[in-house]
Formats: structure tokens, C-alpha cells, sequence
């Protein structure tokens, strides 16, 4: 089985392969890393990996934090590999079936940030939704008191807008808009790990440029 593992480590030479090896000292195989964030000394790294059938996902957490410096800000199963360079193929997507675009972006976005689902939302009058992933929550949406958006954001996941499902889930919310303020992708992350700025600001300059493409 497939987890991801989100790690805080010493940005310093050794560290990840520090790490590497506790995980496979385990059993763990690593399928792919992806920094996510760098700066004060600290890398926040996402790693895949694939564990023996029957593996607890605390072993994992046990292995990582056994390397001096370490912290383990989650772990959840993953479905797939990760791959860094979808942003450009999604793009190419959506400006080749403009149409399509918002369902491909909806669709797309969850591969490129880790995340369970995408919904593209438009406050007008009501909530309007405009697409969704595959593997978006059907709970209806009141009042969006966060429409419009000027700026992608990390939303408070305790807000009363928030259906019961999600905040049971701990879903991690983003939100960035898509050109105009009252139009908005939104992202949720079950169970977490929460939305680092690196992620979010990813996922605005995703977002302008899929703008760009489907009103120029």
C-alpha cells in the first residue's frame, strides 16, 4: 500500500538520505519526493512510499522521527505516484478543449497538490457549481462568506459554512480564485496535512494561468 508522507527535516546535506534509510529499515520503498518547502533551516519534503501488506502507517512515523531533527507533520494513504510536472500538461489540456477547461482544472488539481478533491465554485445569488472531481463531496453549499476571493488563501476549517462531513474528515481547505473574485477553485485535503504557502501559491499561479487561457 501507497502512503504519503509529509516531513519537516534539517535542510542540510545527509538529512534525506538520513530519512531514507530509517524508512527503508522498515520495509518502506520510496516512489518519488517532492519538496514542498524550504527556508529557516527547515525542508518540508512530501514523500510516496509503498509499504508490505499488512504495514502500519505508525512505523513509518517512528522510522522518520528516529533521525535527529525530524518531525512528522502527517501521514495518509496515496493513491498513485507523484509527479511534479503536471501543471504544464494540464495547461496544454485545458487550452486544447477550452470548453472542458474548468472539469479538467477541477480534475487535474488534486494530482498536482496532493489533495482529495477540487471543486470550482461561483457565488451568484447562490453557490454555483461550476465543476467538480471525481472525488468531491456532494454535501450542498450554503453561503460562501469567503466569496469574493481577492487573493488564494488557506481557509479556517472550523467555519460555520463548512458541512459537518468535512470537519469530521479534519479536511484542510485552500482556496484560490480563477480570474475573477466571485469564481474560486477549492481544495480540500481530508485528513490533512494542512496547506503550506508554497502550496497555495502554487496553486494561485496554476489558477491565473488556466484564467488566462479560458477568457483571453
Amino acid at each position: 500500500m501507497s502512503f504519503l508522507i509529509r516531513v519537516q527535516i534539517p535542510d542540510a546535506p545527509g538529512s534525506l538520505g538520513a530519512v531514507a534509510t530509517a524508512l527503508g529499515m522498515v520495509g518502506a520503498d520510496i516512489l518519488s519526493v517532492d519538496v514542498v518547502e524550504r527556508g529557516s533551516g527547515t525542508a518540508v519534503d512530501d514523500l510516496v512510499v509503498e509499504m508490505p501488506s499488512g504495514s502500519l502507517p505508525d512505523a513509518l512515523i517512528t522510522a522518520a522521527e528516529s533521525v535527529d531533527g525530524v518531525e512528522v507533520d502527517a501521514v495518509r494513504p496515496y493513491a498513485g505516484v507523484l509527479d511534479t510536472h503536471r501543471e504544464l500538461e494540464l495547461v496544454e489540456e485545458i487550452a486544447a478543449a477550452p470548453r472542458a477547461g474548468l472539469e479538467r482544472l477541477a480534475e487535474g488539481v488534486p494530482r498536482i497538490v496532493r489533495a482529495g478533491w477540487a471543486l470550482v465554485l461561483r457565488q451568484n445569488g447562490g453557490v454555483e457549481r461550476l465543476a467538480a472531481s471525481t472525488a468531491a463531496p456532494e454535501a450542498p453549499l450554503g453561503e460562501l462568506p469567503w466569496l469574493p476571493l481577492e487573493r488564494a488563501t488557506v481557509l479556517d476549517a472550523d467555519e460555520s459554512w463548512i458541512p459537518a462531513t468535512w470537519r469530521e474528515l479534519g479536511t484542510e481547505l485552500a482556496a484560490t480564485p480563477i480570474g475573477k473574485p466571485d469564481r474560486a477553485l477549492l481544495v480540500g485535503r481530508p485528513g490533512g496535512p494542512m496547506f503550506r504557502a508554497a502550496e497555495v501559491a502554487r496553486l494561485a499561479h496554476l489558477a491565473g494561468i488556466v484564467a488566462v487561457v479560458l477568457d483571453g
